[in-house]
């Protein structure tokens, strides 16, 4: 059935959806919270740092991207665990690789951190 909604009230409907995963998330996936409140602590560490705009930007989007990342992979998790919950090598291929995103994303935004500071403080 298609939906014919649209306008103001769309765009109102679909940000009580995103509020909702974000909601869904926060409570349902502890790696999810963890990586907020690093993310939350991080940017208060950028915007209290004496760097350019830009490198503030790059720090910050960093940790978003990894907050982001996160959430696809836990989106990722519960459509595999809706389908089954018996073992398959293409469900496991999937949340492994669903994993493997947010640590390289994860590594991104450390190496952004460490390259960005290091030309801060040399």
């Amino acid at each position: 059935m298609a939906n014919n909604v649209t306008g103001l009230v769309r765009i109102v409907k679909a940000a009580g959806y995103s509020w909702q995963g974000l909601r869904a998330a926060w409570q349902n996936e502890a790696a999810f919270r963890q990586e907020a409140v690093a993310a939350l602590v991080a940017i208060l560490v950028a915007c209290w740092l004496d760097v350019d705009t830009l490198s503030r930007i790059l720090m910050i989007g960093s940790v978003v991207l990894v907050i982001i990342v996160e959430i696809l992979n836990s989106a990722i998790e519960a459509v595999v665990d809706r389908i089954g919950q018996e073992q398959h090598p293409l469900a496991g291929r999937a949340k492994d690789m669903g994993s493997a995103a947010v640590l390289l994303t994860i590594l991104l935004a450390l190496f952004v951190w460490i390259a960005l500071l290091w030309t801060h403080l040399r």
